[in-house]
């Protein structure tokens, strides 16, 4: 292509990746519940790491039960990364498609997971206990989710950018 011709660049539908955070969020929430049922016996325990965050430690103690104050806050922590993270993923991966959404969201999954747990721990103690196999798998789930669900919700939309101009030096 020469450098004097106009050529299209596809924008980020940002509509798209904020439904897809949201979607990707609830699974990754739902996953994380039955994880935490199935190894301690209750699915309030992730919820209240999460609401842990803005509440602080003291709502950690067991009982870990269904608190509706807890849950919203847990998912005032929770539901912007979500979306935050998934608008990454869309920027990162809107220009190839439904296939690569989904194989690079996980991938982008994989990722998040170790920057989460390399660096949450030192700033959020208490989300050492979720340090897991399982955990990475539901963050590889949360980011095919949300490639997959961008994807499919993306409306292409391109802008014409400009065509370059050559650099002219003026004696």
């Amino acid at each position: 292509m020469s450098p004097d011709r106009p050529r299209l660049r596809q924008l980020v539908d940002w509509r798209a990746a904020f439904i897809a955070g949201v979607v990707g969020g609830i699974v990754l929430l739902i996953l994380e519940m039955m994880f935490t049922k199935n190894v301690v016996g209750s699915p309030w325990v992730f919820p209240r790491l999460l609401a842990a965050v803005v509440l602080g430690p003291k709502v950690l103690p067991p009982p870990a039960t269904y608190d509706a104050g807890l849950l919203a806050a847990a998912l005032l922590v929770h539901l912007p990364l979500s979306i935050g993270f998934a608008c990454l993923i869309a920027f990162v991966l809107h220009k190839w498609g439904l296939v690569v959404g989904i194989l690079g969201g996980a991938a982008l999954g994989m990722c998040l997971y170790w920057i989460n747990f390399g660096t949450v721990f030192h700033l959020i103690p208490w989300f050492a206990t979720m340090k897991s196999p399982w955990t990475m798998w539901a963050h590889v789930v949360f980011g095919a989710i949300c490639g997959m669900t961008y994807e499919l919700l993306e409306k292409e939309r391109f802008v014409l950018e400009s065509p370059v101009q050559p650099y002219e030096r003026s004696l």
